[in-house]
């Protein structure tokens, strides 16, 4: 099946933290992706700024290492257009230094799309937006992108939004979260809303319950000095999965405009019941690795990777969530992310209630409820849990079956890397997939009283052994109302 893809304006994107891990990961290999793709105009260039001493060709060779470690299959020829359209500058991003070179090579091309990619850390977003502004570097054309965390609670935030506020327009900032890039979270809106089948069914008359699972088999890594001043409710709650609960529970959008679709998830964040002092120690759990066994054998425990044995920042999070709404009134949303446990996985479980009365006698097998589940990662696809008879003349015998696709298998083509979708909707300047100002509020207004109530009670996240589903706290959390985690589905 072949993919269309739609060439973009010519453009400039600027990315600061050019020599950072994320440009290293995936800003490279998607942009060299897109152009392998023909989507990106010839007259389209990527300047690379950091504050490492480079020249052009350092960093091509720096380019080129990270496509051929992050890509399979790379065209020599391509990569030689791609790395060719890549220029490097040594800019203080803190200071005045480099920024007159910058400026210079801008100049006359303000007439294409100019997009500032700002991977760095947020301690210096106020700082480049304000040098950018100085220097008369935004244009009417002009986006900026910043990456998570945006803020480290609702005041910070604020006073973010407001720095980055004083040099651009609302509708030229992106605050990228690359869980909404993927195809299944993309899909989930297809499949809501492009089908009759799913859509009656979409409330609390027919849902039981929701899980959204963010699991990951790591650990902090590199990232234990950014990661124990955020811990997994700042690094994926406030963020990514509050995103996909959104996308779940939101009612049909006007359309597909930015603002359409923004506006219907905003409703959801306000209309979360608010988890206090008095129902955080009943409705969240929190956690911390402790050594144990992976896939690679023997793991250190969180506090030993960080080498501090006072640390209390949470590497697990579970939560009971909802939403009060004519459509969710009663619906639980049982939400859990965290590092070192049993599997990389990333789905929604959306369980079904069961059928009102069955026909079927005893002996048949029991009659499960219908359940769909949407993986995000890995093996991105979706699979509908259905009853069906089991064949054969041996009379009436009823077994769960799973109606499954796989994107891999469906459509035999090379599933794209969310940040590829998402820098081309930087580019066409379409903020569908990107948080707005006031949803970022909203989310930070939901969990900094959870937050406020862990620092109250002070007391140590519960341990949990690596390599296993997180402590015992989270399955008495969803088994006091009777449900359970849908481990086996993994």
């Amino acid at each position: 099946m072949a993919v269309r893809v739609i060439e973009v304006d010519p453009f400039d994107l600027i990315v600061f933290g050019a020599t950072g891990d994320l440009a290293h990961r995936k800003l490279l290999p998607a942009l060299y992706h897109r152009d392998l793709d023909g989507q990106i105009p010839d007259d389209a260039r990527v300047i690379a700024c950091s504050r490492r001493p480079m020249s052009d060709g350092e960093y091509r060779a720096f380019a080129r290492e990270a496509v051929c470690e992050h890509v399979s299959d790379v065209e020599e020829t391509a990569l030689t257009r791609f790395l060719d359209r890549l220029r490097y500058l040594s800019v203080d991003a803190a200071g005045g230094d480099g920024w007159p070179d910058l400026t210079a090579l801008l100049a006359g091309r303000e007439g294409v799309v100019r997009a500032f990619y700002l991977a760095v850390s947020p301690d210096f977003f106020g700082s480049i937006c304000a040098r950018i502004g100085s220097e008369g570097l935004a244009t009417d054309l002009s986006r900026i992108v910043i990456e998570k965390p945006i803020g480290k609670d609702g005041a910070s935030a604020r006073a973010l939004n407001a720095a980055i506020g004083q040099v651009f327009r609302e509708d030229q900032i992106f605050r990228i979260d690359h869980y909404l890039g993927k195809e299944t979270v993309q899909n989930l809106m297809a499949l809501r809303f492009a089908n009759a089948l799913f859509e009656p069914l979409w409330n609390a008359a027919h849902i039981d319950h929701v899980q959204i699972t963010v699991a990951e088999s790591l650990g902090v890594e590199g990232r234990a000095g950014y990661y124990d001043t955020a811990g997994a409710m700042r690094d994926m709650v406030q963020n990514h999965i509050l995103q996909l609960l959104c996308l779940v529970a939101m009612e049909p959008p006007e359309s597909m405009s930015a603002d359409s679709v923004r506006d219907e998830k905003l409703k959801v964040l306000k209309a979360l019941t608010p988890i206090g002092a008095d129902l955080a120690p009943t409705r969240t759990v929190r956690g911390q690795y402790r050594a144990g066994a992976s896939s690679g054998g023997a793991v250190r425990g969180y506090l030993e990777e960080l080498d501090d044995p006072s640390s209390d920042t949470e590497t697990f999070v579970a939560i009971k969530a909802e939403i009060a709404n004519w459509r969710w009134a009663g619906v639980p949303f049982y939400l859990r992310t965290g590092k070192r446990l049993a599997a990389r996985v990333s789905e929604i479980v959306v369980q079904f209630r069961p059928i009102p009365h069955s026909i079927f006698g005893e002996d048949v097998g029991h009659v499960d409820p219908n359940r769909l589940v949407i993986r995000l990662q890995p093996d991105e696809g979706v699979r509908m849990q259905v009853m069906i008879k089991d064949p054969g003349p041996g009379g009436m015998r009823l077994r769960q079956v799973p109606l499954d696709m796989s994107f891999a298998a469906a459509f035999k083509v090379r599933n794209p890397d969310a940040y590829e979708r998402l820098l081309m909707d930087v580019i066409r300047g379409n903020q569908t997939l990107f948080m707005r100002r006031d949803e970022v509020e909203a989310a930070w207004a939901w969990v900094d009283p959870i937050l406020e109530a862990w620092a109250a009670h002070k007391e140590p996240p519960k341990g949990y052994t690596s390599g296993t589903w997180g402590p015992s706290a989270a399955i008495a959390l969803i088994e006091r109302d009777r449900r359970t985690w849908f481990e086996d589905l993994i």
